[in-house]
This record gives C-alpha cells, structure tokens and sequence, in this order.
C-alpha cells in the first residue's frame, strides 16, 4: 500500500479518521491515529460544551479555545503527525473554527455537511494547510470544482466520497435516497478521479468514506479506485476514543437492527443508533429545553422545537448518558465486539 500524500503532507498509511462529534474524536483519538500514520481528524463541532471554557465564555468564544486546545494536545500526543479538523459547513461558527483551526497548526481540514464553498477564503492565509471537501456525488464535486477555481484559483488537496448507504452521522443525501441501492460508492469514487483527472489533470486521492471495518474492507476500497479510505466507527471501541466508555458500549451491545437513519434538526438525515429517539425528543421537548448555544445556522429545534437539541443530545451521549444521548454510528457499528488500541487496529489493517 502506498503512503499516502495530501497537499504538502504525507502518513505513511492511506487512512484517514473520520471526524465524530461531539467529542468522539478529539485530542486522544486524533493524536493517536497521527501517531500510528494516518491523519487524525478532531471534529469541530460542539466542543465548547465539555470544557473548561463553558463557564466563563460564551458557546463561540468558548467553541473557539476549546478547538485550539484539542489541536495542541493531539500535537502532543503526535508532534510530527498530520492533525487535521473536521468542520461542519452546517454550524453556525463555521468560518470562525476553520480560521481558529489554521491558527493552531491543523495540517488538513476537512469540510461536510455542505458544500463548502468559501473554504479557500478562509484559508487563504495558510496555503499549506490541506482542504478536503466531503460529497457524496460527481455534480457535488464539479460544484466545488468550479466555484473554488473561479472565485479562488483554488483546487481541493483531496476529495471524501462519503457513502450515504452505510456512512455514520450527518449524511449529505435525501432521506427518500437513502437505502434505495441505486447508489453506487465506488462508481461514484471512480467518476470523481476522472472529473479532476480529465477537466483538471489532477491526480489528487480520492478517499472512500462509510462502510469501511477491516482489511478486507479496506483493500476492497483500493482495489475499487479508491486512493484511501476514511474510517471512524471502528475507532469508536479504542481506548483512546474520547468519548465515555458507555457510549463504547453501546457500540458493543448494539446490533444491526438497532442502527437506523433519523431526521437531524440541521435538516439533514443521519444514521445513529435510534432505539431512544423518543426518549431524546422527550427530554428536550417535553422538558422544555431551550437553545442556548444556536450551533446550527438552521435548526428546527431552535426555530420551532422540533425533534431535539442535537448539539446537546450529542454531548450527553459522549458523556455517557445512553438515554437521552444521541450515538451516531456506521452501519458497521455492530461489529464492534471489544475495546482495543487504535495501534491494535493499524498492526490487523496494515501488517503483513
């Protein structure tokens, strides 16, 4: 397997962590996966909730400072690693923790949940800094394509072909297309090599996102046309995963029927372990629970108060509260039958 190179940065191993919120992949999972050679991703979003800086900032100051101090633990777990973020274009504060993530020696940024048009804008400053946008289709990608080189003279490092039939969290597809198996992966990963091959001459690795558990998965995806892949279920039940070990063993107990999609109230579908749905909307709901944070740019939570506050739903279920958390997960998540080290995992992907 070849190394795998991003812009101006290379890990020894095609892989890259999927990013989790809220406070799945941080600090430890990050820098652990940096440390093994592959890029670990902290996500974004919500960080400011479990923080020291809650109480005397803010939600977007404190967002702010908790995301810098994920990035400079994760360099200290791996000082010559490639750390990289995963932001939402969804979230409110998205120019805000790109630009705060550029500031803080982040390698790589990774943008869903979106399409990231103004991301070259915000990282104009830091030509070094790697960007990747996440889609699920070929238009998607010559959407980007196009905007970035018109507006920026700008082209992606690297592309995310996230697979909205088996990919965990936030999913970038209708709720009606989802399931369907019309969807292709790889044709889709194969088409968006040759969009940028072709318009552009660009050889620039095109990473499989979802579905993705072990080495037979893995070669799979290379075999296929993928230059890498993404994973971040697997690395859910590690013990460097920053989430609380109840939220690890949701992932042990669950089973494949447990796993199902959800309404998010970002207007987006995504792939959770869903049996407590009911129990989240009613601690939200029925209790009343205001907004205090406005995360989201749109959010049918805190315009109307529908369905529940995601942000907060999230970050219960990483600080181990299985009945009014919310556990996003891949379709894989069932697979998942002990706590091992993210090293475990790279020696069963990659050892000969």
């Amino acid at each position: 397997m070849k190394p795998l190179i991003i812009g101006k940065h290379t890990v020894p191993y095609p892989l890259v962590q999927g990013g989790m919120g809220v406070r799945v992949s941080a600090a430890k999972l990050a820098g652990a996966v940096a440390k093994c050679g592959g890029v670990g991703l902290i996500a974004s979003a919500g960080l400011a909730l479990n923080s020291p800086y809650k109480e005397d900032h803010k939600y977007f100051e404190a967002d702010v400072l908790a995301l810098k101090e994920e990035i400079r633990k994760a360099y200290e777990i791996a000082p010559d690693g490639v750390i990289g973020v995963n932001c939402m274009v969804a979230v409110t504060n998205f120019d805000d923790a790109v630009r705060a993530s550029c500031e803080a020696g982040v390698k790589v940024v990774v943008a869903g949940a979106g399409l990231p048009m103004n991301l070259p804008a915000l990282t104009e400053d830091f030509p070094d800094v790697a960007l990747i946008p996440i889609v699920s289709s070929v238009r998607a990608a010559k959407l980007i394509a196009k905007k970035w080189h018109k507006s920026y003279n700008r082209m992606p490092d690297a592309v995310v072909v996230e697979d909205p039939d088996t990919a965990g969290g936030h999913l970038g597809e209708k709720m009606e297309n989802i399931g369907t198996g019309e969807y292709d992966q790889y044709a889709t990963v194969r088409g968006v090599k040759e969009y940028f091959l072709e318009t552009w001459q660009l050889d620039i690795p095109i990473i499989a996102a979802g579905g993705v558990w072990d080495r037979a998965d893995l070669e799979c995806a290379l075999a296929s046309g993928a230059d890498a892949v993404q994973m971040a279920s697997r690395f859910v039940c590690t013990e460097e995963c920053d989430a609380d070990y109840a939220f690890k063993q949701a992932y042990l107990d669950c089973t494949q029927e447990d796993i199902g999609l959800i309404m998010s109230p970002a207007g987006l579908p995504g792939r959770a372990i869903k049996g407590n749905i009911e129990q989240i909307r009613a601690h939200d709901v029925d209790g009343d629970i205001s907004c205090s944070s406005g995360c989201l740019k749109k959010c049918s939570y805190k315009k109307e108060k529908e369905r529940f506050c995601i942000v907060h739903a999230l970050d219960r279920a990483q600080r181990g509260d299985r009945d009014s958390g919310l556990i996003f997960c891949g379709t894989n998540a069932w697979k998942a039958n002990k706590i091992e080290t993210v090293a475990d995992i790279f020696a069963e992907l990659f050892d000969d």
